[in-house]
Formats: C-alpha cells, sequence, structure tokens
C-alpha cells in the first residue's frame, strides 16, 4: 500500500573532467583528479543511462552487488569521500581569483526531477549550471538519497526491516543536505536553480522517508496481527509526517512556483490513503469493544474524504481505490451487521474522537567521508 515516486532519483548531469580544468603541481595530484573524475564518469554513466559494461562485470566492480541500484548507491559512495576532499582543498584558495576561474569552466551542469520548467524545455531536457562545487555535491547527495528511495522499495516485499532502514539512512542524507550543505550554497544561488537545491525541498525529502520508513515497518507490525488500536496510530502517525512535508511545501511554492506539482499530489495522495488505513484500524477497534456504532461514523467520514483527494496518476489512483474498496467493503459488512444485530445509532463526526499518531522512525545520521589526501594546485 506504498505509491512510488521515483523522480527525486531521475537527475541527469553533463560531464566533467576534473584533470582538465584545475592545474595540478604534482603527479600525485594529477592521479587523484584523474581518479576523481573516473569516479564520477561511472556516475554519469547510470544516470545518464549510459552503463557500458555487462552485468557480470558491473557486479565484479562493485564486489558482487546484483542489484542496480545496490551498484549505484555503491558508485556514488566511491565519489563523494574524493569529491569531499577536493572541495576542503579549493575552499582553502577560496580567495583565489584563478581558483574560482577554474572551478566556473567546470561547468557544473545537473538537470531536475522536481523542477516543472525542467520538462518543458523545447531544446530537450534543461541543465541548471552553478558554478560552484557545493552545488556538485548538494546534487550528488541529493541522487545519493534518491537511489536509497529506491533501494528500499526494491527489497519492500523481501526484508521490511532492511527497506525501513534505507528510508531512514535516505532521509539522514537530505537532512544533512538541509542543515549542512545547503544553507551554505544559498547565498550564491542564481534566480533560476533547480528544486533540489532549496533546503526546504530537501526537509520535505526528509519527511518523506520518514513516512516511508513509517510504513514499511507498519507493514511488519501488520503481518505480526498487531492490535488495531496501535496500527491506527501507526498510520496516522505515518499522516503526521507528510502533513509537516506539506506545510512546508505550501509555504515554499509561494515564493518558488517552479516546483512540480507532482510532489505535492503524491505527498497529499500518501497522506490520505494512510489516514484512511488509520480509520479503517480505528473502526476495527471500536467494532471489537462492541462500539459499531462509531465504528461506522469514522469509516463513512473516511471514505468520504478519501473519494474527495483520488489521485490522477493511474499508478496511484489504482493502489488508491483498492483500499477505499477495501474500506467500504468493511463497512458494508458493519452496516449490515448494525442493522441486523445491533440497532445503534450512528453518531455525527464531531462526536468522534479526533485521531492520535504515534512516530515510531528516526533518522539515520549521515556523516560525510573524506578521503584526505594533500591535493596541490597551480595558482
Amino acid at each position: 500500500m506504498m505509491l512510488h515516486y521515483a523522480q527525486p532519483s531521475k537527475l541527469k548531469t553533463k560531464e566533467i573532467v576534473f584533470e582538465a580544468i584545475y592545474a595540478a603541481s604534482d603527479s600525485a595530484t594529477l592521479e587523484q583528479l584523474k581518479e576523481l573524475s573516473s569516479k564520477r564518469r561511472a556516475v554519469e554513466e547510470f544516470i545518464n543511462e549510459r552503463r557500458s559494461i555487462t552485468e557480470a562485470i558491473a557486479r565484479e566492480m562493485t564486489g558482487g552487488l546484483v542489484s542496480h541500484y545496490e551498484q549505484d548507491t555503491h558508485k556514488i559512495e566511491q565519489y563523494l569521500p574524493l569529491l569531499e576532499n577536493l572541495l576542503f582543498y579549493v575552499d582553502a584558495k577560496s580567495t583565489n581569483n584563478r581558483m574560482a576561474q577554474r572551478t566556473a569552466a567546470l561547468k557544473i551542469r545537473w538537470s531536475s526531477g522536481l523542477t516543472s520548467s525542467s520538462f518543458f524545455n523545447l531544446s530537450g531536457l534543461k541543465f541548471f549550471q552553478i558554478d560552484n562545487l557545493r552545488f556538485e555535491l548538494a546534487m550528488t547527495l541529493f541522487l545519493y538519497g534518491g537511489i536509497l528511495r529506491e533501494r528500499a522499495l526494491e527489497v519492500l516485499s523481501t526484508d521490511l526491516v532492511q527497506s525501513s532502514t534505507f528510508s531512514r539512512q535516505a532521509a539522514g542524507i537530505y537532512h544533512h543536505l538541509a542543515y549542512d550543505v545547503l544553507p551554505s550554497l544559498r547565498p550564491v544561488l542564481p534566480p533560476e536553480k533547480p528544486s533540489e537545491a532549496l533546503t526546504e525541498v530537501s526537509t520535505i525529502m526528509s519527511l518523506i522517508c520518514l513516512a516511508e520508513a513509517q510504513a514499511a515497518a507498519v507493514r511488519r507490525a501488520e503481518e505480526k496481527d498487531t492490535s488495531p488500536s496501535l496500527l491506527a496510530k501507526l498510520h496516522h502517525g505515518i499522516a503526521l509526517f507528510l502533513e509537516e512535508a506539506i506545510g512546508i511545501l505550501s509555504t515554499v511554492v509561494k515564493q518558488y512556483k517552479d516546483i512540480s506539482s507532482r510532489l505535492l499530489e503524491f505527498i497529499s495522495s500518501c497522506k490520505s490513503l494512510h489516514e484512511l488505513k488509520g480509520k479503517q484500524y480505528v473502526a476495527e477497534s471500536l467494532r471489537a469493544s462492541d462500539q459499531i456504532g462509531a465504528a461506522i461514523a469514522v469509516l463513512r467520514s473516511g471514505l468520504i474524504n478519501a473519494k474527495k483527494k483520488i489521485p490522477r496518476e493511474e499508478s496511484w489512483k489504482s493502489i488508491y481505490q483498492k483500499q477505499i474498496h477495501d474500506a467500504s467493503e468493511v463497512l458494508r459488512k458493519f452496516e449490515h451487521e448494525n442493522y441486523v444485530v445491533w440497532s445503534q445509532k450512528i453518531p455525527s463526526v464531531n462526536e468522534l474522537p479526533l485521531p492520535q499518531g504515534s512516530k515510531i522512525v528516526n533518522i539515520i545520521d549521515y556523516s560525510p567521508k573524506r578521503w584526505e589526501r594533500q591535493l596541490v594546485f597551480k595558482t
């Protein structure tokens, strides 16, 4: 019962050759720049869908990893420590005009998966160029979080604990982006920028990942026949994460109107889906305590709200409508039982208890790594 929104991992980039731009003062620096270019090329190939090696070679190069998402996260993890090291040494010469010119000559360009204008460019996919290595770091980290989300979905059917862990790791990466990387980039951002460069969007993505982590945990609880009252709180806890994300997004779109409307539709649809499932469990809990009238009222109100918010995207709509169908069947059963056996009064919506939500997942902190190798440049 999870909707899929892959856009955060659908980034593209243009080639960068670091050793062609930064003038190395010694052979060791030159080799490290070449290695940096090589590691980035591996990232470029998979996000630009130009995989140039066989499956067998890809597995061998990544230590036997079979999943493409595992291989891709491995490539990003190989690139990031080298990039962090380059950023450290370039920052040390931040007042040097020659270094600034060389960084600009890299022409760091990335497309966006979350910016509406990226999809209506008549000349092809739109790329945003920002001449700052922190932009390269930010977009790579955003991609990393997006690929981890895809990996979490990939293992959802086989390992719910691992799926939740991947989502929590992704949440930690986006949290790191929002609080440790993007604030220092913000002052140099041009008016035209990808949505991924906004601190608010990374905060939203962190909340989405936490919601998805809790959704995996709830599915595991459902398999263990956890009580309906607790399952209701857990589903409403997911809705609380998403409600916070909607609040941030509603504010930020007033200033940055280019953020894709599909992001809001995705979050809103997920929130409504889990609210309905939570109310279904509330109803089942009330029925178990012989309050079938209240159970019927809860389900009726939940279905009325859910039917107002059916998503337009077909893949989301089918999942959403199935949940509506399931809740409707439970309601039909309860109404029949009440008519035949109980004859309880159906309370008004105002008489129903407010839903209670519990958040049980936290981010797994992301700790950036830097391969501490000295770089010496001609300036």
